[in-house]
């Protein structure tokens, strides 16, 4: 398949912003993309070229788009940069100058789908002396054989900025409806993508035939996305939703995902990055398992010997270095608290009960480093509250309730779990956003070129990212310098096409940086876009930062049915 049939399938999804509309689309396309296409065309989709776990990224900013902009089209670099700040958008230069391009290479060919993934592939391994040049080299030669159009999806690629505005899933909706022609199917591609995070693979086999979705399994190194906790504000309503359930203690730690097959070991983050070389202790605890092959999940918190206790979260992600591995081991030495269990030699778990494969785990750990978290068999509201009350006495982070009967629920927010949270002062509780954009210090911070941001959280229903909080103060200078020295690296001139806004920062920055923020209380607001119906939003009152989760995606942060759901919950509690 050509790549310009791509990009103008790319060039009519970016014009439009009804995700009924992109899914037609797309489900038209992939009726004409072969088979065994399918999955770098879902990638490039994505922005990736892999899935995270596989760590295949391309590494190339800006600059040096431009100088390959510069070298194909025959204009000096100035021009270029010039061109850019004019537009803002470094796809459309390079759309631009092509067209009007000084020089033509002496042999081009038309550009196929596979060679121009392939050769990104090629951009993103290639490493070492000189190889900078040869990444510039590489990316004027795929310019060189582009049309205009091609070369604006080519730059938005290769710079992390493609803006397609297209979500997983939609792109899982499209499937559907291309076999099914409704969404029907919906739910076995989502249990698929969500117990091997890689949507480039589920549609591949989907492609080549539906019914193997069906029996889709688990397989040792491919992780699964993280299930996730619902949340309710006490005792009393959790077991009025769940009954008679387990419970066990929130810990604020790494949350890792291991897996082995025979004397291979990967460990996995909770955003599914390879994190293996960090934990040489923890790599040798679990070879030492007499499973053959066996995936679980379980909480690292680093241990201080001399005080006797565990350090916070923000000591324990010192952990998480590329240097030093060996002294980090040795002064934050990690216990992982084992709660679930996914396989064990050829047998997937994950539609069995949580008390089955809790009764695994018990057979298994503990062993000196993993360590069976413990659970408490509750029936009453009384016996939890007594938990709970603990949990908080032990300056732990509350507790989390686990339905007795559910399967693994991957990559869903559902009452399988729920958990029940300490408040911070006034707080209902704390959430996670992302941040947006930035704003320059003014007054006395002038100097620090930071003065605040601006936060989002997800509907999964949109697939968009909605505004919740401004947030200017209680920022030390040192926090003030980190942020800004973060987010100038990932400024842009326009802001995501996924995000939904009224107000604007100084800087728009890539969704991508992850905070918990603690606030007063949620009140509705005509600034931002959270939940917004009838020209108001939710927002949050007096929203301090707690710390940057550089354990969560984007993807991961709280949604706007838990806004809504916390605003309603405010009110329970005062009364």
């Amino acid at each position: 398949m050509l790549f310009r049939e791509c990009a103008e399938v790319f060039e009519k999804l970016e014009s439009i912003s009804k995700r009924l509309e992109m899914t037609s689309i797309l489900a038209d396309f992939f009726r004409k993309v072969p088979s065994n296409e399918i999955q770098p065309l879902i990638y490039m989709i994505q922005g990736i070229l892999s899935p995270p776990f596989l760590s295949v990224e391309l590494g190339l900013g800006e600059r040096f788009a431009i100088s390959a902009i510069a070298s194909s089209a025959g204009y000096p670099i100035k021009e270029v940069e010039k061109n850019f700040a004019k537009s803002g958008d470094l796809g459309k230069t390079a759309e631009s100058l092509l067209e009007k391009k000084k020089q033509l290479s002496l042999s081009s060919r038309k550009l196929d789908l596979i060679y121009l993934y392939n050769s990104l592939v090629k951009i993103a391994k290639t490493s070492g002396a000189g190889s900078q040049e040869l990444k510039i080299k590489l990316l004027t030669e795929l310019l060189n054989n582009s049309t205009p159009l091609e070369s604006r999806f080519i730059i938005r690629f290769v710079i992390g900025e493609l803006r397609l505005g297209v979500g997983d899933p939609t792109i899982l909706d499209a499937l559907s409806v291309l076999k099914a022609g409704d969404k029907s199917l919906r739910e076995e591609l989502d249990r698929a993508y969500n117990i091997c995070a890689d949507l480039g693979l589920v549609a591949k086999i989907f492609m080549e035939s539906s019914e193997q979705i069906k029996h889709f399994k688990v397989k040792p190194f491919n992780p699964l996305i993280p299930a996730l906790a619902e949340r309710l504000s006490n005792s009393e309503e959790i077991i009025n939703k769940i009954g008679k359930c387990a419970v066990e203690n929130k810990f604020d730690g790494l949350r890792l995902q291991c897996h082995k097959k025979g004397e291979l070991v990967e460990i996995y983050s909770r955003k599914l990055e390879k994190m293996t070389h960090m934990f040489p202790d923890l790599v040798k605890e679990i070879k030492s398992l007499k499973q053959d092959e066996i995936i679980f999940e379980g909480e690292a918190l680093a241990f201080n010997k001399k005080q006797d206790r565990y350090f916070s979260f923000q000591e324990t992600i010192r952990r998480r270095r590329k240097h030093g591995i060996e002294e980090s081991s040795k002064e934050f030495p990690l216990n992982l608290f084992v709660f679930d269990i996914f396989y064990i030699d050829g047998r997937d778990l994950t539609k069995e009960s949580y008390t089955q494969r809790r009764k695994y785990l018990e057979q298994i750990f503990p062993t000196t480093l993993l360590k069976l978290s413990e659970n408490k068999i509750v029936s009453t509201a009384e016996e939890m509250e007594i938990l709970f009350q603990n949990a908080i006495k032990e300056n732990l982070e509350g507790i989390m309730a686990k339905d007795l009967n559910s399967p693994y629920t991957a990559g869903k927010r559902k009452f399988a779990w729920i958990k029940l949270k300490k408040s911070y002062g006034k707080s209902v509780d704390t959430i996670d956003a992302v941040i947006v954009g930035y704003y320059l210090g003014k007054g006395s911070r002038a100097k620090f070129k930071f003065g605040g941001v601006l936060t989002a959280i997800h509907n999964p229903d949109s697939g968009k990212f909605e505004t919740i909080a401004n947030i200017g103060s209680g920022f030390t200078e040192e926090e003030m310098n980190n942020f800004e020295k973060i987010l100038n690296k990932i400024k842009s001139k326009k802001p995501s096409k996924n995000l939904i806004f009224k107000t604007e920062p100084d800087f728009w920055v890539k969704p991508k940086y992850v905070v918990e923020i603690a606030f007063d209380e949620i009140t509705q607001s005509p600034t931002h876009t959270c939940g917004m119906e009838n020209d108001k939003g939710y927002a949050l009152r007096f929203p301090r930062i707690v710390k940057l989760r550089e354990d969560r995606s984007e993807n991961e942060v709280t949604t706007t049915k838990e806004i809504i759901d916390m605003y309603w919950l405010q009110f329970k509690n005062k009364k």
